[in-house]
């Protein structure tokens, strides 16, 4: 796997079709990833982007000791992973990153966790318009400040998951611990 860098402007390309992701988080020597269904770009340049979570998780505490954020968008082959990050808590078990077996790096410039294996990597900065929605309905809303992905599915601005490996397809959670990888692409529209 080759992550490379991908543009600021292009950042919400890795979101737009509404995978489900793993929030990582870190302040001081506590760090923490959990799964999340519900994320979503907000805006292109410069990229913002929303996600949720629960105030009774160690994540959203990280987040809002630190200020910061990453989110990974994890593969078909990771839907184990996803499932038992997502499954435990990490106020219940300190140690939740290594029972689950969640390989990861610090991010070069916030220090949360980009999880090993994944497809796309994004470190965001929380916006202070978070205050306003945080607590009543548990929206954390951030700019992303870097992004990369595997040149094996994203490459020339897009996805291209039709010419990758099926465990290599984003995961879409349905309910239940229920996934879905993406489908099958439709043809382009004819041009006139």
């Amino acid at each position: 796997m080759a992550m490379h860098p991908v543009p600021l402007d292009r950042a919400s390309r890795l979101l737009n079709h509404g995978p489900t992701v793993l929030v990582g988080s870190r302040h001081g020597d506590r760090a923490n990833v959990m799964a999340a269904a519900w994320a979503m770009t907000l805006d292109f340049e410069p990229p913002k982007v929303s996600v949720v979570i629960d105030k009774a998780t160690l994540t959203r505490t990280l987040v809002e000791a630190s200020g910061v954020l990453s989110l990974c968008v994890p593969c078909a082959a990771q839907a184990g992973l996803v499932r038992a990050v997502g499954n435990e808590s990490g106020r219940d078990h300190p140690d939740k990153l290594d029972r689950c077996q969640v390989a990861w790096e610090p991010g070069p410039l916030t220090g949360c966790p980009l999880v090993q294996g994944a497809i796309a990597w994004m470190e965001c900065r929380v916006l202070p318009a978070t205050a306003h929605v945080a607590g009543p309905h548990d929206l954390i809303l951030a700019e992303v400040v870097s992004a990369w992905a595997d040149d094996r599915v994203f490459f020339n601005g897009r996805w291209h998951f039709e010419t990758a490996p099926p465990d290599l397809r984003s995961l879409h959670h349905v309910a239940g611990g229920h996934f879905y990888a993406i489908g099958e692409p439709l043809p382009p529209p004819e041009t006139r």
